[in-house]
């Protein structure tokens, strides 16, 4: 058996960091992006609401093996 990593809370908090982040940096957008079309708006939003996943695979990477590639 061996001593639980520090990792996987740190990795836990940088994601809700991440998110938060993300959310705060979309939404201050909304003023510009509700002026646009609504069928560009929804690709935007589309696009914003999958994006933060993007770094999500090094860092959950990193929570289990302590290292960002391979």
């Amino acid at each position: 058996m061996h001593e639980p990593s520090w990792r996987k809370p740190v990795g836990i908090f940088a994601i809700l960091l991440l998110i938060a982040i993300w959310a705060v940096l979309v939404a201050s957008l909304a003023g510009s992006v509700g002026r646009w079309p609504v069928l560009l708006q929804t690709l935007f939003y589309l696009v914003a609401g999958l994006a933060w996943i993007i770094p999500l695979k090094p860092l959950l990477k990193w929570m289990e093996t302590g290292r960002f590639k391979g």
